[in-house]
């Protein structure tokens, strides 16, 4: 994919911004997902917030046809045409040996390395979304069946379709083929995931087909949580092995393997909050990082992601407390009002893309509605939904509310 056709691509992705919300109660997350409180959606009328904006954006996207990562090739892969493939963002040429082993440098990205398959991996993250949605709010079919077409193209044609594992994705050039950090450029199928639990009761997909979308998330949940890629994956200090449980908690919820489930919700209690959360509610990991502003905003959402699938009113996920306070609440209560000020960050700004952040974080809604917490909310609303910079739609995969919301249509 050419640069300028990549520029062109992301900025047309960008929309009007969200306008009002008002406060409410823990929602739960649409379809099947049992969350910690009863109220409904149709108290903030999000379906009216947001009909505008996500109508615009399926207007859009039923002109663009499935693109695939068999659309593009790159001789640095040894994986076939189906597998996906990626390199490291913060690897280059040795300028004592170009022709070497690359070598790190932190938050700067290499503009160089094959990013096709990501691209194409997040285009597909925007589309069959933001058409799911539409259905939602119009139940007309022709959303649900374009959003279809992208579905069938990724994950059931055999001559488009990718193959579930991530063995070379993140590859470094005279190192490895492939690494597990790379299973974090597949936070962009949660979202997806989560549209293809959204048109089940359309006409675009039969029973079969469902079927067959499913097998493919549970071949590669099997694949996450069993190979040595995901397995180093899983157990990452940082917000690599949040996106881990957020991925695998949400595609268990699709395939609903209850197992899969109870392991991330325990995970979250026993590993993610011990491990990453600071008695002051920040995360020293993220902190440490030359983009330390957007590192903590991602793992922020990812988390609070991972308790809008997993909270129920028996095991509430928001308000879960280590016997030392640390929890969500904490590491919300930290990031919010560096998110609605960013000049108030304390720490070093961000090597690239500082003034680029926040969004439309999707932690500020969830947190605020569990929690009950209007200011957060109210944030939320502020902030741009639809980001046009390719670093940023990269580092904000949760992008449409009403799939994430019960009640909201």
């Amino acid at each position: 994919m050419k640069r300028r056709s990549v520029r062109h691509f992301y900025a047309a992705a960008a929309g009007v911004f969200a306008a009002a919300l008002a406060r409410s109660q823990l929602l739960s997350a649409h379809r099947g997902t049992s969350q910690a409180s009863g109220s409904k959606a149709s108290a903030i009328d999000l379906a009216a917030i947001e009909r505008k904006r996500v109508l615009n954006l399926a207007q859009r996207y039923l002109e663009e046809s499935p693109i695939t990562i068999t659309s593009y090739t790159s001789s640095r892969s040894t994986g076939g045409k189906h597998d996906y493939f990626s390199e490291a963002d913060y690897w280059w040429p040795n300028p004592k040996d170009p022709d070497g082993r690359y070598v790190r440098r932190d938050g700067m990205s290499n503009p160089d390395n094959f990013t096709a398959h990501r691209h194409a991996l997040i285009r597909l993250s925007l589309a069959a979304p933001a058409l799911a949605a539409a259905w939602l709010l119009t139940k007309n079919e022709k959303y649900a069946a374009h959003a279809a077409q992208h579905l069938r193209a990724w994950f059931l044609e055999p001559a488009t379709l990718m193959n579930p594992s991530l063995q070379y994705a993140q590859a470094i050039k005279g190192r490895v083929i492939g690494r597990g950090t790379g299973i974090i450029d597949t936070i962009h199928l949660v979202e997806v995931a989560r549209a293809i639990s959204s048109l089940a009761n359309s006409k675009a997909l039969g029973t079969d087909e469902h079927q067959g979308l499913r097998k493919w998330f549970a071949d590669y949940l099997t694949w996450m949580t069993t190979s040595p890629h995901g397995e180093e994956e899983r157990d990452k200090k940082n917000n690599h092995s949040t996106c881990w449980v957020m991925q695998v908690a949400e595609f268990a919820r699709l395939t609903r393997n209850q197992k899969l489930t109870a392991f991330c919700r325990e995970r979250f209690k026993t590993v993610l909050v011990p491990d990453q959360i600071a008695d002051n509610g920040s995360f020293p990991q993220e902190l440490r990082r030359t983009k330390p502003y957007s590192y903590c905003i991602f793992n922020l959402d990812a988390m609070a992601t991972v308790c809008q699938i997993l909270a129920t009113p028996e095991d509430n996920l928001w308000t879960f407390t280590l016997p030392d306070g640390r929890g969500m609440g904490a590491a919300m209560a930290f990031m919010y009002p560096l998110i609605a000020d960013r000049k108030s960050w304390p720490y070093a700004p961000d090597v690239e893309y500082f003034d680029e952040f926040p969004v439309r974080q999707p932690s500020l809604l969830f947190a605020g509605l569990a929690l009950s917490r209007p200011e957060y909310i109210e944030a939320w609303r502020t902030l741009n939904p639809d980001p046009s910079v390719e670093e940023v739609i990269r580092n904000y995969p949760i992008r449409q509310p009403l799939l994430w919301v019960s009640d909201a249509v």
